[in-house]
């Protein structure tokens, strides 16, 4: 058996968001040992990281969590930003929801996703969907970020990680996973990506699903 000579502290020094990533670079010696050979500007290959669940999609059985596409999004009700209660029902016969769980806040990999979002977000609401983000920061964590890189969307707080587990939000390593749920007005699941490290696939894929869905209606 390998054993692998590094310990969690130096991974999530390195990157708390990209423990998968550091992994996928552990290569075997000769002395029965794995040694991390860390290559930090190196991207990952979209077929390791990314998995794409959608309404007419044969792999959906694949799905490690609890919601399928198809399902009915578990309703919740989280604090946001600014410690107001915000409930998923609320926006329900009103808006199409893009609801993203990302691992933590001020990390490069959730900060170029959150950006990415900021930057769209004006699409998001010309093709009536609301963009809500959840990770297990604090409320006061949230508020620095969103006030860091003035995000106009509501970020909400699952300290407890219930609303995570709810879902059935995969892991990485124990560290929590980063998928896309995208949920229409009736509060049907209609596609889910998840991709830990191609931030700016999670908001393309959104925007894509959000198109199809306006088709659909036509």
């Amino acid at each position: 058996m390998w054993s692998i000579e590094l310990s969690l502290e130096v991974l999530f020094e390195l990157d708390h968001d990209g423990v998968w990533f550091y992994l996928n670079n552990l290569v075997p010696h000769s002395d029965n040992t794995t040694r991390l050979i860390p290559v930090p500007t190196v991207k990952c290959s979209a077929k390791k990281g990314d998995f794409v669940m959608s309404k007419h999609d044969d792999q959906a059985q694949l799905a490690k969590g609890k919601v399928q596409v198809g399902d009915s999004a578990p309703d919740f009700t989280l604090p946001d930003q600014s410690g107001v209660p915000v409930s998923l029902g609320h926006f329900l016969g009103k808006t199409d929801i893009v609801l993203y769980f990302y691992p933590r806040d001020n990390t490069a990999v959730c900060t170029a996703e959150a950006c990415a979002f900021q930057d769209s977000y004006e699409l998001f609401k010309q093709a009536g969907a609301e963009v809500i983000g959840i990770s297990s920061d604090s409320v006061e964590s949230h508020r620095q970020f969103a006030a860091a890189h003035r995000l106009p969307f509501i970020l909400l707080s699952d300290m407890a990680g219930v609303i995570r587990k709810r879902y059935g939000v995969p892991t990485a390593f124990g560290l929590p996973g980063r998928v896309t749920y995208i949920i229409d007005r009736q509060g049907m699941v209609r596609h889910i990506f998840f991709s830990q490290f191609t931030a700016e696939k999670h908001v393309a894929q959104a925007l894509s699903t959000l198109q199809s869905i306006r088709e659909e209606d036509i």
